[in-house]
């Protein structure tokens, strides 16, 4: 049984409301996912010191010179970054799952479309924010220029709400597995990479002083599709793995 189970059933009662209003199920949903989330620190901590982690073998492993680790500074912090925001999407749906929560979200009468957008907001605001905000403080030790840490941690927080939405889709693809972590990382990982691209361009002319705006601006594009059209992926792939 889940930690938060005891917040199931008023959680449920308040989604299941058809006359509570979809704000009122939208709330319940973000509160208790984020109640969840303080229950089990361990879940939210995990990735930041994964990321920590990797950041620190760096300057160990390869050479102490500044400038070689300036020169891969930006691919080495956002594939960083993006592997520890993959480490808590296998956990995103699967404790619902086991509690019986999504069987009572998918018989809603709110669309379950608009109901995992709060659980999606709930995993960025406790992984991916995060992340951005810690990104430039590890920057320090892969010798990255000061002028490059605005164009960090803005691209990394807007390109981790992509990371999020769009990793949903596999978390809900295979929440039912018993071990889903490998297949789902062989799912999203793909779909990453445009995000990826951009994030390191950005970056890149972040440190040779040119325009990182426009490199903003298309991860920020992904991000608006992915809000358009990742949501409804997601409930179809949940309803997938509920009812097969």
């Amino acid at each position: 049984m889940s930690a938060c189970s005891t917040d199931v059933e008023p959680a449920v009662v308040a989604v299941k409301e058809a006359g509570a209003g979809l704000g009122m199920a939208l709330w319940a949903t973000f509160q208790r996912d984020l109640v969840g989330v303080a229950r089990r620190p361990a879940d939210a901590l995990t990735p930041l010191v994964f990321f920590a982690m990797v950041i620190t073998l760096f300057p160990l492993g390869i050479s102490p010179e500044p400038e070689r680790l300036a020169w891969i500074a930006p691919g080495v912090l956002w594939v960083a970054a993006l592997l520890s925001a993959l480490l808590s999407l296998d956990g995103l749906f699967r404790a619902d799952y086991e509690d019986g929560t999504l069987e009572q979200l998918l018989l809603a009468p709110h669309p379950l479309s608009l109901l995992v957008v709060a659980k999606v907001l709930v995993h960025w605001l406790t992984t991916g924010l995060p992340l951005a905000l810690m990104a430039p403080l590890l920057g320090v030790l892969l010798a990255l220029p000061q002028g490059s840490y605005l164009a960090l941690s803005v691209t990394l927080a807007v390109g981790s709400g992509c990371i999020s939405l769009i990793g949903a889709i596999g978390a809900g693809l295979t929440v039912g597995l018993a071990r889903g972590g490998m297949l789902l990382s062989l799912l999203v990982l793909p779909l990453f990479m445009p995000v990826l691209i951009f994030g390191t361009g950005a970056m890149g002319a972040a440190l040779s002083g040119g325009e990182w705006l426009p490199h903003l601006a298309v991860i920020g594009a992904m991000l608006a599709l992915s809000l358009a059209t990742a949501p409804l992926a997601i409930a179809a792939s949940l309803r997938i793995s509920v009812h097969g």
